[in-house]
C-alpha cells in the first residue's frame, strides 16, 4: 500500500510537472507568472534525482559502498582527507557554482526564455549532472587521479601530454574570466571587499575547529560559521561606511586580480582541510541561502516573467551579443547545464 501511495506520488509530480513546463512552452504574451518556471524545475529535479540519478549510480556505474575511496586509502592530511559528506558537497557545490550560471543566462535572456530554461532542464538532467558524476566516479575508481593523469592512462603518453597541456591552456583562461568578473564585482565595494576577506580567517577557524577540537561536530561549525558570516556581512556595512576603514579595503581592479590569483595559488597548496574545504563549504551558505530566499520570494510574491519566451535575436542579431540560438546558447548557458570545467573539479578539488 505504501509503495503504491508512493508510485502514485511521483507520478503526480512527473503530470505536475509536465503540465508546468508546457504552460512555459505554449504560452502566448510578454509576461508569464514564475511560479510556472520554478514548480517545473523542482519537478524535473526531483524526478531526474530520484530516477535518472539512481539508473546512472547502481545500473550503470554499480556504485558500491564497501569499496574505501582514495581520500582513506592514501589519507596524507594535505590532499587525501576524509572529509563528511555535508563539506564534501559544499566544497563542490561553490567550486562549480560560480560566475558562470549567473551571468550566461542573463546574457542568454536576450534570446528569451524558453530556449535557456530548456536548455538548462534538460541539458543538465540528461547532460551535465551525468557528466560531473561520471568523471568524479572515475577519478576515486583510479586513486583520485586527475582528468589528465586518466587521459595518460587510457589512451597513453602523448595523448595525456596533449591534454594536460589543453587542460593548462584552458585553466589559464578561465581564471583570467573569473577574475575579470569578480575584479568588477569587488573593485571600490569595500563592503564587498570586507565580506569576502572575513571568509578567509572564518574558513580556518572552521577547519582547525573539525580537526583538533570537535572532529566529527558538523552541525555545531556550521552554526558557529553561520553566525560569524552573518556578523561579517553585517559588519561590512559599518566598514563601508566608515571614511578610515572603507579606504583600507578599497582596491583598485589591478590589485584585486593579482590578490585573487596569489589567494588561489596559497589555497592550492596548502592543506585542503585548512582553507579550501571549510571556505567552499562557508560558501554554499550564503549561495543556497540566496537561492533559497529568491525561491520563496516567488512562491509568495508569484512576479511576472516579463520576458516573451522567443524572441527575434534567436537569429544571431541581439544587443549583448552575436550569435544565433545555435550554437552559441549552449556556449553561453555552461556552466549551469554542461561543462567541461567541471571534470578539472571532479577530479581535482573535490
Amino acid at each position: 500500500m505504501q509503495k503504491s501511495l508512493v508510485s502514485l506520488a511521483w507520478v503526480f509530480v512527473a503530470i505536475l510537472g509536465a503540465i508546468c513546463l508546457g504552460v512555459l512552452a505554449l504560452h502566448k504574451g510578454e509576461s508569464i507568472n514564475t511560479l510556472w518556471l520554478v514548480v517545473a524545475s523542482a519537478c524535473i529535479y526531483s524526478i531526474g534525482y530520484r530516477f535518472y540519478s539512481h539508473f546512472i549510480a547502481y545500473r550503470v556505474l554499480k556504485l558500491d559502498d564497501s569499496r574505501a575511496t582514495p581520500a582513506c586509502v592514501r589519507n596524507d592530511g594535505k590532499d587525501f582527507v576524509p572529509t563528511d559528506k555535508a563539506i564534501t558537497f559544499g566544497h563542490h557545490f561553490a567550486a562549480i557554482a560560480g560566475a558562470g550560471p549567473l551571468v550566461g543566462p542573463i546574457l542568454a535572456a536576450q534570446m528569451g526564455y524558453l530556449p535557456s530554461i530548456l536548455w538548462i532542464l534538460i541539458g543538465s538532467v540528461l547532460g551535465g549532472c551525468v557528466h560531473d558524476f561520471v568523471v568524479l566516479f572515475a577519478s576515486i575508481r583510479r586513486d583520485g587521479k586527475s582528468l589528465g593523469e586518466m587521459i595518460k592512462l587510457e589512451m597513453g603518453q602523448f595523448v595525456g601530454m596533449i591534454a594536460s597541456l589543453g587542460i593548462l591552456g584552458i585553466m589559464l583562461i578561465i581564471i583570467a574570466i573569473l577574475a575579470m568578473v569578480v575584479v568588477k564585482a569587488l573593485a571600490h565595494s569595500p563592503w564587498g571587499f570586507f565580506t569576502i576577506a572575513m571568509t578567509i580567517p572564518i574558513a580556518i577557524l572552521m577547519g582547525l575547529y573539525m580537526r583538533f577540537f570537535r572532529p566529527h561536530k558538523i552541525l555545531e561549525v556550521s552554526v558557529i560559521g553561520f553566525i560569524l558570516l552573518i556578523i561579517a556581512i553585517y559588519a561590512g556595512k559599518y566598514v563601508s561606511l566608515d571614511p578610515k576603514l572603507a579606504s583600507i579595503f578599497t582596491f583598485e581592479a589591478g590589485s584585486l586580480a593579482w590578490m585573487i590569483m596569489g589567494y588561489g595559488f596559497v589555497a592550492s597548496i596548502l592543506p585542503v582541510w585548512f582553507l579550501l574545504a571549510p571556505r567552499d563549504y562557508l560558501s554554499t551558505f550564503l549561495k543556497i541561502g540566496v537561492i533559497g530566499v529568491l525561491v520563496v520570494a516567488i512562491v509568495f510574491v508569484a512576479p511576472p516573467l516579463q520576458i516573451p519566451k522567443i524572441t527575434p535575436f534567436v537569429d544571431g542579431s541581439g544587443p549583448v551579443f552575436a550569435g544565433s540560438v545555435f550554437p552559441f546558447l549552449f556556449i553561453t548557458v555552461a556552466c549551469g547545464t554542461i561543462s567541461g570545467f567541471h571534470a578539472l573539479i571532479s577530479s581535482g578539488t573535490t
